[in-house]
This record gives C-alpha cells, structure tokens and sequence, in this order.
C-alpha cells in the first residue's frame, strides 16, 4: 500500500495534477517515516508538497483520486474487520481446546471419584462385616471370660480375706485351695486359649517378639490378661502381694522394650 501510494503520488505530479487531500500521500508517509527508510520518506514528503501546490485542476483525476481515497477507506475498515475476526477466531479456538480439556479432566476426574468412592463403599461394608465378627467374637469371648473367672476370682478374694480364721472355716477354705490349684493346672490353658482369642493372639505375638521368656512371667501374663486381680493372682502363683507387684513392674518394663514398640496393645494388660 505504501509503494502503490507512493507511485500513484508520482504519477500525480508528474502530470502535474493537484488533489482535494493528502491521504494516499500520507499512506507512503506514515510508512516510510515508522520504518525508518529515509529516502522513501523524503521523496513522498515532497511529492506531496508538489501535489498540494499545483495549480492544474482535473475533474477526470480529481474523481479518481477521490474513488480511490474511498477504496483506500474501505480497505482500512475491511482490514481492520479481519484483523478482528482474526482475533476473535484465535480467541474462540482458544477458549474452546481450554473447554474441552477442562471438560476432559472433569470426566477424568469424575472416573477416578467414582472409582475411589466404590472402592471406599467396598472397605466400608468390608469393615462394618468384620467390625460385625470381631464384636460378636468379643461379646461371646468376654462373655466366656466373665462366666468362667468370676467365680475363681470371687474364691480367691474370700480365700484370701478369710485366712487365718477360725477352724470351722477350714474346710471352705480347703475347698476353695482345690479351686485354685485347678485354674492353676488344669484350666491354665484354656485361660491362655481365651486370651488368644480376645486379644488378638496376643500372647502368641509376645512370644514371637520375645521368645526367652520365662515360664512363671508368662503365667503372670496370661493371669494380667485375664483380668485377674493381684491377689488372685499371688495365691495362684503362691507368693505374696507384695512379690506379685514387683515381678508385674519387672515384666511391664521387659515386655516394653521388647515388644512395646511393636505392638503398643501389650500395655493395655498392664
């Protein structure tokens, strides 16, 4: 446009010929003078002071130049149209690849909540099963431990508190003596079995994390587990309260060391 502008300005005045305006001049002007390019913009700053200042009038030239100043007009604006249409179909291809990969990592996302939510529906209904088992398991096991031990603690704690009374108790406390060397031999076991089973297995698991344990501390847990009181359990073991409580300090500091950093639950015995 530049060049066209700055040859029909030529043509001009090289006929001599004046115009009503500058405008197609100045398309070469502007141009030239933003471009830098000095000599195109020296000769169209003149070809325009010619133009402006010749005296010859042409009606013929005159509406030609105007018809063009008008195409050069509608050029511009057409120009200008594009260039925003231009824009505005980048800006709306834009928008659009961001919509669709927002809407695809939605979808992606919606997947993947709804994998998470399943899988979290099936640990649900997988704990509130077990949750289900490990409490019947426990009422009945508790229920066990309660039936079967009241009794023996109940003899023990009135053997205990009726030692050294009068003769016409002895054969009470003879009786309750057999009870207890009972729980002691025979029924042993089974109070180790039920422990197992109420806790977890846990005196299978200290036997793992501590296998030198002593027979006599391993009866005094099996006894602590139990949930017998400490004299019960100096009358099962046949030493005194006293004994009983030191030898229980003794194996709470040795079963943490050895097994309390793995399984915390062992304290709870205590």
């Amino acid at each position: 446009m530049a060049r066209w502008a700055l040859l029909y300005s030529e043509a001009l005045a090289a006929n001599r010929l004046s115009v009503p305006t500058d405008t197609i001049i100045n398309i070469a002007i502007d141009y030239y003078g933003r471009h830098n390019f000095t000599d195109e913009f020296n000769k169209a700053s003149c070809l325009k002071t010619q133009i402006q200042s010749s005296d010859k009038s042409d009606a013929l030239a005159t509406a030609l130049y105007l018809q063009k100043e008008k195409e050069f007009l509608l050029y511009k604006e057409r120009a200008k149209l594009e260039s925003y249409m231009f824009g505005s179909l980048i800006i709306l291809l834009v928008a659009a690849g961001i919509i669709i990969w927002m809407r695809q990592r939605m979808k992606i996302q919606h997947l993947q909540n709804e994998a998470l939510i399943a899988e979290a529906s099936g640990f649900k209904r997988q704990i509130e099963a077990s949750r289900g088992d490990v409490s019947r398991l426990e009422m009945k096991l508790h229920g066990l431990l309660e039936n079967r031990f009241s009794l023996i603690d109940s003899l023990c704690q009135t053997y205990y508190e009726s030692q050294g009374t009068k003769s016409e108790r002895k054969a009470i406390i003879d009786k309750v003596k057999i009870e207890i060397e009972s729980v002691r031999t025979a029924s042993f076991p089974e109070m180790e079995q039920v422990v197992n089973d109420c806790r977890d297995n846990i005196l299978v698991k200290i036997k793992e994390s501590d296998p030198g344990i002593k027979p006599e501390d391993y009866m005094l847990l099996v006894f602590l587990a139990s949930g017998l009181s400490t004299r019960t359990i100096s009358l099962l073991l046949g030493e005194t309260v006293e004994v009983i409580y030191k030898r229980k300090s003794r194996l709470k500091s040795r079963l943490r060391e050895s097994t309390g950093a793995v399984n915390p639950a062992v304290m709870d015995i205590f």
